[in-house]
């Protein structure tokens, strides 16, 4: 077992106490926070820049990578590099000779406003005097009745009855025709602006077809006199009110790819006509003008989003624009742990409702970057989940009426702010432990302790382990075709080759032919299954130890890929299914030798567990396996197999740019 020395220097986070204490500030209110927004970002130097020339440039950008890593601060960033003065007011305008192709006038920032005005002034001037007129027309008729019913002998209320009845109707009549023929007189407002407003900003995620391209209020009185201008019923998209400004869409893929082809045409053409959307609305002969849309597109999204575009709205980008992948990690610097500090200063400094943090609370969140980054010498991007940690941390300061907030209270919000995966796993290792499901201590032939994570799936930066138990068991084969590896636990497709791969291992390594047994493989409780390769050592194990008769050690733990030809390649989440292994009590994990560098341990499980690293399946096997019958079955692999990666064969790279797929 390593000394806690040891442990330390190789396994923990790296101490940053004495680096805290020598920066030049007592609390984040001391810290100067930039005034640009896109100054505020943190890490994604590159892009910065690329959004600088963009802005400039009038250029579209596609903004790919993990949540939480700024790409919507990025965006709205951009309007303070686009130039002011250009802002356009749209007003829509009846078109006599068609009233379902309303006309547009495009007039300076502010005039818009000033010309409807004027001409709702107008039209109620107009309105006021006809509707006088016809009063005074009705007040004659009405009087003219009440003449004849007097004058007539005996007196008869009659003709005064069917002049004031008559005259009603008539006033009806006449100020309908009067109100419907002004309103298709004054023009509507379609877009407007203020002359000193800064370029707009404008947010179209999630947004369907009407409210992103525009769309025609539907109107139930269609005829009759009743009807409402057509030009009335215009409303505005996202990409209308953009014009001159960014149009942001987060998650790209999800929209329709009727509106992506849309949005395609009005980011060539640089205007859209505003029509109805639904075809069983009134709106739906509805057609504008051409309405202007010269807008900057910044369309963002995740890995997969890319696959979900249009491909000619994505060629389009490319071909006027760029694409940027975001950093999910940056290199753990003196530079960049000031910029975390900063971070700390920024988002408290926007939340307004939670005190600011000293030194030793800093500290602790800069520790917490470094650990959610899973690889040693980086910090993590993932901001916002953070950024939800430093909430949380003010949070329980101000409930204790503390003016600043201390490493306690940030040490006690870990506790609190887990991941919905984290809890899930706590409560998994409590039933676990309850009903034994996982062997602890012993030695039993046939069964490992595999590692897993919960949210490899999902978009969060941290993961949460967990231990799961492998069975392995040979048997006859029960068909003449010959034996078959039998695999359950709801495998998806790659734990599934993962298992078929390793049958060319057992042949390797015990010289038994396969196709004289059936290999029973069993993942205990993966109730929601299990996908990935990570289990290919264990499993590997499970079988060996199984054909051989050899036990396992049960308080050792395993996770790794394996080649064909034995070599045990990085996986993700080593961390994670580290402290797993040591929350449910096991003393030993065997871990692939080249994701040492990326296990960063929690204090508290410091020297709770060892770790050992591994290159072949013969490592796994020696540290593994127990029992008498376990050197005579590493004599055997001595001579079939070499302990040593030969040099000819390049290190596989870890998946993906900044860490690695976890399985």
């Amino acid at each position: 077992m390593a000394t806690s020395d040891t442990w330390s220097s190789t396994l923990g986070l790296s101490d940053i106490e004495d680096w805290i204490k020598s920066q030049k500030f007592e609390t984040t209110s001391d810290l100067k926070i930039p005034p640009q927004l896109v100054d505020q970002v943190i890490g994604q130097d590159e892009a910065v820049m690329v959004i600088r020339k963009a802005a400039e440039q009038k250029r579209h950008i596609i903004l790919i990578g993990d949540p939480g890593t700024g790409k919507s601060m990025l965006a709205r960033s951009m309007i303070d590099f686009l130039p002011k003065g250009e802002l356009q007011d749209v007003v829509a305008y009846n078109n006599p000779d068609d009233q379902n192709e309303p006309k547009i006038r495009i007039l300076p920032a502010g005039k818009g406003k000033e010309i409807v005005h004027a001409q709702k002034l107008e039209a109620e001037q107009k309105k006021a005097q006809k509707n006088s007129t016809w009063m005074m027309l009705i007040i004659m008729f009405i009087g003219l009745g009440a003449i004849l019913s007097l004058t007539s002998k005996p007196v008869n209320w009659t003709p005064l009855l069917i002049t004031s009845v008559g005259g009603l109707v008539v006033y009806m009549l006449a100020r309908s025709y009067t109100q419907r023929r002004e309103a298709s007189l004054v023009p509507k407002l379609i877009v407007t602006h203020k002359q000193d407003d800064p370029a707009p900003f404008v947010d179209a995620t999630g947004a369907h077809a009407g409210a992103l391209l525009g769309d025609v209020k539907h109107d139930p009185f269609q005829s009759g006199g009743l009807e409402t201008p057509a030009h009335e019923r215009l409303e505005p998209g996202a990409i209308h009110k953009a014009n001159k400004g960014v149009l942001f869409i987060d998650e790209i893929n999800m929209l329709r790819i009727e509106s992506q082809q849309s949005l395609l045409t009005a980011l060539q053409e640089g205007e859209f006509s505003i029509l109805g959307q639904s075809e069983r609305s009134s709106g739906a002969m509805v057609k504008s003008e051409p309405v202007p849309c010269d807008f900057i597109l910044v369309a963002a999204g995740n890995l997969d989003a890319v696959a979900g575009m249009h491909p000619a709205l994505r060629s389009r980008v490319r071909g006027y624009g760029y694409e940027i992948y975001m950093r999910s990690t940056m290199p753990d610097t003196d530079q960049n742990r000031e910029k975390l500090i900063r971070f700390v200063g920024q988002e408290v400094s926007k939340d307004k409702k939670i005190p600011h943090f000293n030194k030793g609370a800093v500290a602790e969140i800069i520790r917490e970057a470094q650990r959610r980054a899973g690889r040693r010498g980086m910090l993590t991007l993932r901001l916002r989940e953070l950024g939800g940690l430093i909430r949380v941390a003010g949070d329980i300061a101000t409930e204790k009426g503390a003016s600043v907030v201390e490493t306690n209270h940030v040490l006690e919000a870990k506790k609190i702010a887990k991941s919905l995966e984290q809890q899930v796993t706590d409560r998994a290792v409590e039933r676990r432990k309850d009903y034994k499901m996982s062997l602890t201590e012993g030695a039993v032939v046939g069964i490992v302790n595999g590692l897993a994570v919960l949210n490899a799936e999902s978009s969060m930066a941290e993961f949460s382990g967990i231990v799961t138990p492998i069975v392995a068991e040979v048997t006859p084969p029960q068909h003449r075709e010959g034996g078959k590896i039998i695999a359950t636990g709801k495998l998806g497709e790659i734990a599934k080759e993962s298992v078929q791969n390793v049958s060319a291992l057992i042949k390797k390594y015990t010289g038994e032919d396969i196709s004289n047994h059936d290999i029973h493989v069993q993942f205990i409780g993966t109730y929601d299954g299990i996908e990935g390769d990570s289990a290919s050592i264990a499993v590997a194990t499970a079988v060996i130890s199984a054909f051989e008769e050899i036990e396992v050690d049960q308080t050792c733990a395993m996770t790794g890929s394996l080649s064909v030809r034995g070599q045990v390649l990085p996986v993700g989440g080593v961390t994670a299914k580290i402290e797993a292994a040591a929350e449910i009590g096991l003393k030993k994990v065997l871990i692939p030798e080249e994701n040492l560098k990326d296990v960063l341990l929690d204090d508290k499980y410091i020297g709770k567990i060892e770790v050992i690293p591994v290159r072949t399946l013969n490592d796994v096997l020696s540290h593994a396996l127990v029992g008498a019958r376990k050197e005579g079955l590493l004599k055997k692999l001595a001579a079939l197999v070499a302990a040593k990666r030969p040099s000819s064969t390049p290190t596989p790279p870890l998946p993906g740019a900044d860490r690695p797929t976890v399985h």
